[in-house]
């Protein structure tokens, strides 16, 4: 799955990063701890969080993640986006809470295996 097909499914809004519209995901992590998807994030994986500062977008990176997906129509801020069109990696919203958005990621993804 893409994170193009999350969008359309999971009725996501693009804000930035449309170049990765293709990344393949391989999974979900939710954590709004830096330090906590730093230590277990795995590449590929779609991160949902609140946070909407820019260095959610320098973890990301490290991380290799597909997409970022923020969480209660949460805006990010001007560097945050920035960053997502320079790394390539998609800054999603959505409206849902964080626990309502990764239980229907995960039935999504496991839809798939």
């Amino acid at each position: 799955m893409k994170v193009c097909d999350i969008i359309e499914k999971l009725n996501l809004k693009v804000i930035a990063g449309e170049e990765g519209l293709q990344n393949e995901v391989r999974g979900g992590y939710t954590s709004d701890l830096l330090s906590d998807v730093m230590g277990n994030a795995d590449e590929g994986q779609v991160w949902i969080t609140l946070q909407t500062h820019r260095n959610v977008m320098a973890v990301a990176s490290l991380k290799e993640v597909a997409a970022v997906i923020i969480v209660k129509d949460l805006e990010a801020d001007e560097n945050t986006i920035s960053q997502s069109n320079d790394e390539g990696i998609p800054l999603l919203s959505s409206s849902m809470q964080a626990f309502e958005l990764s239980g229907e990621l995960y039935k999504l993804l496991a839809e798939k295996k």
